[in-house]
């Protein structure tokens, strides 16, 4: 990791870069795909299947006694703790639904607001090295609290050609309602688009690399919406002299092992905190299986030491990281100071790995600086927000004649017609 040693403000905006996969144009690769989608269906997704994966699945579709035999392959120790995880999330976003409040805004004028919920959604669970069963659990659970009719699960195939066992127990569980084993660019491809086999859904949900995120971008071109464009992921750890050096250290590699094109960023106002955690860090890479992906994670990443809380807080606003760590005794104090990130980890024992897996709050969330105008996956993101509003014929009375001036000062006549009609057959009455 590279050490920045108190950089002045102006340095700050190109500390924020995020890494960047060189030499690739994913626009147009993703259009080329997205092409040949739309032309060739099926035809299409096993081609790509076979040239970005190295395999071609059998079917696309997993029937659901495939579904049901692998998900029983689950070890039973993972099976319970999937279901803890399960449940602290159902609490956490059941309590997300909204009570219906009426409001008279008029005497006679009733407005209020329901939801309702998208009836088809695809989501996205990334395979590949890390198969991310957990994501099964963050977007699948909330679609079932929100009433979505249809989710379509998408995820790449294994080497063998199967999809992972507890990937599938957690669609199982969770109300998913088909599977397909495919993953990647043509995936959410197939979702946007529609296949012969592959569904079109209404919204697209779910993490993934950056060729993911082009393709998650390139599917609102076709009309399909996305939750958010979720990227490679990041961590910032902000660390005063009251944190201890091996957790950070480990929250750091919690996020450098998902990727080569992840970043981490170790913020601190002790100069000897850094170094120790630096020392810590090198110790424990050694240990992880996926050390090869965290060393090239770490190429990306840097730590910053800076004078003060404050300034790492503003630091890590511009920033906006998907997960932000405020390590430390004092942490609660800095609440209010932050205003972007994806999500926040307050203290020496709320490490980042909880987020993930089962405190409850979702860990599909906005990374690339995106948490400066985007919100990580609720409840809200698998509903509509439909208005609704009861007016009296004593209401148009006394909204009628504003709505007619207004109207009229736009040159929208027939607007002012609709109200002025009834209110003269109002006064006839």
């Amino acid at each position: 990791m590279q050490t920045i040693i108190q950089p002045g403000r102006a340095e700050w905006e190109a500390l924020c870069q995020r890494p960047k996969i060189q030499g690739l144009n994913l626009d147009e690769l993703t259009q080329q795909v997205f092409k040949e989608i739309e032309r060739d269906g099926d035809r299409a997704i096993y081609k790509y299947t076979a040239l970005f994966d190295g395999i071609v699945p059998q079917s696309l579709k997993l029937t659901p006694a495939e579904i049901a035999e692998c998900a029983a392959k689950t070890p039973e120790e993972l099976q319970q703790a999937i279901q803890v995880a399960k449940a602290n999330i159902e609490k956490f976003h059941g309590l997300q639904k909204e009570t219906i409040s009426y409001v008279e805004t008029t005497p006679g004028v009733v407005c209020w607001r329901e939801s309702r919920a998208i009836e088809k959604v695809g989501i996205y669970i990334p395979g590949g090295s890390a198969p991310l069963f957990s994501t099964v659990l963050m977007l699948a659970i909330p679609a079932r609290i929100a009433g979505c009719k249809q989710i379509v699960l998408c995820t790449p195939p294994g080497q063998d050609g199967k999809i992972n066992d507890a990937i599938l127990y957690a669609a199982q569980i969770t109300g998913v309602t088909e599977v397909y084993a495919v993953g990647g660019i043509q995936a959410i491809g197939a979702m946007a688009i529609g296949t012969e086999s592959v569904p079109k859904v209404d919204k697209i949900f779910g993490p993934g690399n950056q060729y993911v995120t082009a393709a998650k971008q390139m599917a609102v071109r076709y009309g399909t919406t996305i939750d958010l464009p979720a990227g490679p992921s990041e961590v910032l750890v902000i660390a005063d002299d009251t944190v201890n050096p091996e957790y950070i250290a480990a929250d750091l590699l919690s996020q450098a092992e998902h990727g080569p094109d992840s970043q981490v960023l170790l913020l601190s106002t002790d100069k000897a905190v850094a170094e120790d955690t630096l020392v810590a860090l090198n110790r424990q890479v050694d240990r992880l299986p996926r050390k090869d992906i965290a060393l090239k994670t770490l190429k990306n990443s840097k730590v910053i030491v800076l004078n003060t809380i404050e300034e790492c807080i503003a630091f890590s606003n511009m920033y906006a990281p998907e997960h932000l760590i405020i390590a430390g005794d004092t942490a609660e104090n800095y609440i209010d100071r932050v205003v972007n990130a994806g999500s926040v980890f307050l203290g020496n024992y709320s490490c980042e790995s909880a987020g993930d897996y089962a405190s409850g709050t979702n860990h599909t969330l906005p990374t690339n600086g995106y948490a400066k105008s985007c919100s990580g996956v609720s409840l809200d993101s698998f509903i509509k927000k439909i208005t609704f509003q009861k007016i009296t014929p004593a209401g148009l009375q006394n909204i009628g004649p504003a709505i007619a001036v207004m109207a009229k000062a736009e040159q929208l006549d027939a607007h002012s017609n609709a109200v002025t009609i009834r209110l003269k057959d109002l006064k006839n009455v």
